[in-house]
């Protein structure tokens, strides 16, 4: 049940988005479209059943745990203490085998994906990445 609940939630933005794309006849979405959807979606949900769902529950609480404390240090100019507990929370997230599921399944619908705070930050690089600060 909670799984069929997470991908209802999922599907809401694409119909948002499709009701919007451009290439979908000006605002609406063609039976062949919604079908594509529909098939994708269910694909989706297969690829999730691994997932355990109480696991990444905890980590959405965690995840705005932590967006709060990041924009705490932000707001008292403690930027590089902030972009260290970014990367360090993102690095957590790519080395969760759950998260790393749910990547794997977002591919089938992208753009699906629950984007979790500071995500962008896990390769580190550093340079190519735009500073958690920065980040809105």
């Amino acid at each position: 049940m909670k799984l069929s609940i997470t991908i209802l939630s999922l599907l809401l933005p694409v119909t948002a988005l499709a009701q919007n794309y451009p290439g979908m006849g000006g605002g609406s979405m063609s039976q062949a479209d919604m079908q594509n959807m529909m098939q994708k979606a269910q694909e989706m949900q297969i690829c999730m059943q691994g997932v355990d769902q109480a696991k990444i529950q905890q980590v959405e609480q965690q995840a705005h745990k932590v967006e709060t404390e990041v924009k705490s240090l932000c707001s008292s100019g403690k930027r590089d203490e902030a972009q260290q507990q970014a990367m360090a929370f993102a690095q957590q997230l790519m080395s969760n085998a759950d998260i790393q599921k749910i990547v794997e399944c977002g591919k089938i619908m992208s753009g699906m994906l629950p984007k979790f705070p500071y995500m962008d930050q896990a390769d580190g690089s550093g340079d190519s990445v735009q500073h958690v600060c920065d980040q809105q």
